[in-house]
């Protein structure tokens, strides 16, 4: 069994996980062109895909779906919530002042009235004839709904359900979207767990109950705190991150591994670090200071997602 995270941080997340039998992507936060050449890179095929799972509707791991999925004919899972915000955020939505409504009111009454006073088409005299078919061609060229997908399937937080030989649980995480989540992916016949776990407030006890008895971890750890305080992004924004809905520190992944780990993992992946608020160092020293009594052996090894390569895949 293996994981391969394609990318991670704010401009796009994608990881393959896969078994002997079956291969599925967590997110498809890229454009399809890039997914399948960061696939390509790392000797995943991307033909032999069997399904996207979607952990929420924000762009950095939505973008590419769609184009993906319809691309190699894949099924797309998402909780119903999720692919409902994702269908009206790529929906074309119009609106207008009132004064830009009075004005178009204004001049539908002024046609209105100008037709009335045009004599009409038997009066005039005969009409030349009118090519209905000119430009028709052109209107109906095929044009792809880009909220259109292959096949859709919702699945429930907390309700296991099955890809192949991977058995995934879905559990809820807190993030300010419609209704996200993480997955458990479980290989029955490996013995072996691995477990995708970003985009958190906080780590609240159902995802460090989920997160008990896996072998590889993916875990964000997103922001050096003093990093935040004091860089570039608006108050608003970093109120945001700093929410129990937005994204988790350097220091409360370190809390949760020194204090709620179980210690089991053969590989700890850090990712969604964010190029502008934190340091790799810094969010790799608090990892392995927050390790420091865990088994080291054979165990615990950390490493760092990047946004702009994908890592080596991790084989167990």
């Amino acid at each position: 069994m293996r994981m391969t995270v394609l990318a991670s941080g704010s401009k796009g997340n994608s990881t393959v996980i896969a078994s002997a039998r079956t291969r599925i992507l967590v997110d498809a936060g890229l454009s399809c062109r890039e997914l399948l050449r960061r696939m390509r890179l790392v000797g995943e095929d991307p033909a032999e895909l069997s399904a996207v799972l979607i952990t929420h509707e924000h762009q950095d791991h939505i973008a590419g779906v769609g184009t993906l999925a319809r691309k190699l004919r894949i099924p797309v899972f998402f909780t119903e919530s999720t692919h409902r915000a994702w269908v009206r955020s790529l929906t074309p939505r119009t609106t207008m002042t009132y004064a830009q409504w009075l004005d178009k009111m204004q001049a539908e009454k002024e046609l209105a009235q100008r037709a009335a006073l045009e004599p009409s088409a038997t009066e005039a005299g005969p009409v030349a004839e009118v090519d209905l078919c000119a430009g028709a061609e052109a209107d109906e060229a095929p044009r792809t709904d880009p909220t259109s997908l292959p096949d859709v399937q919702y699945f429930r937080s907390g309700q296991d359900f099955q890809i192949g030989d991977l058995h995934i649980t879905p559990f809820t995480i807190p993030h300010d979207a419609a209704d996200p989540c993480g997955f458990v992916v479980h290989c029955p016949a490996e013995g072996i767990r691995m477990a995708v776990a970003t985009d958190l407030g906080y780590m609240p006890p159902n995802v460090k109950a989920a997160l008990k008895g896996t072998d590889v971890l993916l875990l964000e750890s997103n922001h050096d705190l003093e990093m935040l305080k004091d860089g570039p992004y608006p108050w608003s924004v970093k109120q945001r991150v700093l929410s129990r809905v937005g994204h988790q520190s350097n220091h409360a992944t370190a809390e949760f591994l020194a204090r709620d780990y179980d210690g089991g993992a053969h590989t700890i992946v850090l990712g969604h670090l964010s190029e502008q608020n934190n340091n790799p160092a810094l969010a790799l020293l608090a990892a392995q200071e927050a390790l420091g009594h865990k088994p080291k052996l054979l165990g615990n090894r950390v490493v760092l997602a990047e946004q702009g390569l994908p890592l080596d895949p991790i084989r167990l």
